[in-house]
Parts: C-alpha cells; structure tokens; sequence
C-alpha cells in the first residue's frame, strides 16, 4: 500500500546530502500522490522531474496504480516548517495570527520556536518601525509577499 511514510522514506533518499527539503507528502484516494519539495537556494523544474522520476522508479505500477506530482510549495501555499522560514529571511511576509490580526513586513529572523517581524508602518511621511517577536503557536498562516 502507497502512504505518506512510505513516499518521505523514498524522497529521504534522494535528498539526503542536498539543500532540497520535504515540505508535505499526501496520498489521496486512488493512490494520487502529492509530493511538495523545497530547497534553500534554487528548486528547478527539472529537479522536480528527477525526484519524481526517483519516486516512480522505487515503486511497482504492476501491483499498485498511482498518479505522481512532485513540485514547490509555490507563493501561494502558506509556510509549514521552520526551513521555510529560515530561507525566508530578509524576504517581505504576510503573518495572520490566530486572533486574527494580519501583520506585513520583513521576516528578520526565525529560530525553532518563532520568527521576527519587521513591521514599517508611515504616518505624514514618518516611518516608524515595529519588531514583533511572534511564536509558530501564535501563528494561523504566513505567505510570502511579492512585490511587482
């Protein structure tokens, strides 16, 4: 049977030694495997190709179908482990805590239990800058910010 320990046991594997990171496996109902990969300095398309083939190639079609996609976690998915956070640094985040309050602003730093946030708020042309110290327990969801 195909399940998530299973698919982390095999990308384990093929990332071990490398900056590349496992961010979230899911099986689905009829074996649809969703592989998120992510990496400290550059993921490529074509390393998503070879961890996929990688995969495939440490599973048997015959006995058991599946449907394999192996990508990036992308902007639009919210972080999930702190790797995320530190690659991160010194990028523009959106943090939503779980009151509710929605801060932006420069992710300073992050350790293993929370990050900091540099907020600039500017009121009649004067900047004044916030730093909260915010706990991953504290927090609901946390995307990255790009700015066009």
């Amino acid at each position: 049977m195909i399940n998530e320990k299973r698919i982390s046991n095999i990308l384990q594997l093929a990332i071990s030694g490398t900056d590349k990171f496992l961010v979230e496996v899911k099986v689905r109902t009829g074996n649809r495997i969703m592989v998120l990969v992510d990496s400290d300095t550059l993921l490529t398309i074509d390393d998503c190709a070879g961890l996929s083939k990688f995969i495939e190639s440490h599973l048997d079609r015959e006995s058991e179908d599946f449907e394999l996609s192996v990508s990036s976690p992308g902007i639009d998915l919210p972080f999930r482990m702190v790797r995320q956070y530190l690659k991160n640094i010194g990028r523009n985040i959106s943090v939503v805590t779980n009151d509710g309050i929605r801060r932006i602003g420069t992710l300073v730093s992050a350790d293993q239990h929370g990050m900091e946030l540099l907020e600039v708020t500017k009121i009649k042309k004067v900047a004044t800058e916030f730093r909260h110290r915010i706990a991953y327990t504290d927090i609901k969801e946390t995307k990255e910010i790009i700015k066009f």
